[in-house]
């Protein structure tokens, strides 16, 4: 089995890309032990000193770092993507359902539904399969008084060039397209 790597705009993060699907469907992020422990491959990841979060796609796995330096945990990492897809067990624990909502359900007036659906199919298709190529996700949590606000996962979190994403490119994106959007913000 050959894992290839790529580096993320986030010099924290890498993607470790194992050839195979990762997810057949959403997304699986842990920031920590506890979350970690839904997945045998996070809980493994999250044992090697200096990962402090994981993160699923369909066919990568995005692995965020503190202080640690790359070329100390690469190889422990490598190793364990290595060593669960060998052994065939399942990504998610008790067939739990990838796309975890984080911080409860969306949020927006009954009246702002179409405009929802415009900004979602607009993150759909254009935002979320490039923020994918960088390791990450963007979903939609909520739009209130003209301001869309997203949750930011795997590499798109703490990623330096995040704000300017947001502001230069989301922002814009959605702005040209629905009037009503005026800003949006992280959650």
């Amino acid at each position: 089995m050959f894992i290839q790597t790529e580096a993320t705009p986030n010099p924290a993060t890498l993607k470790f890309l194992p050839g195979k699907t990762v997810l057949a469907e959403g997304t699986f992020e842990a920031r920590d032990a506890e979350t970690a422990r839904r997945s045998p491959l996070a809980e493994k990841l999250f044992g090697i000193d200096g990962v402090t979060g994981v993160f699923y796609g369909s066919d990568f796995v995005t692995v965020t770092k503190g202080e640690a330096e790359w070329p100390h945990l690469k190889p422990a990492i490598l190793g364990a993507i290595m060593e669960h897809f060998m052994s065939g067990a399942p990504i998610l624990r008790d067939g739990d359902i990838a796309a975890q909502e984080e911080d409860g359900d969306e949020f927006f007036e009954e009246g702002d539904a179409a405009v929802v659906d415009t900004i979602k199919e607009l993150l759909d298709t254009r935002v979320r399969p490039a923020v994918a190529m960088d390791g990450g996700d963007i979903t939609f949590r909520g739009f209130r008084d003209g301001v869309v606000f997203l949750n930011m996962q795997g590499s798109c979190q703490g990623c330096p060039s995040s704000v300017a994403t947001l502001k230069n490119g989301i922002e814009n994106l959605l702005r040209h397209f629905v009037p009503e959007v005026q800003e949006v913000r992280p959650m």
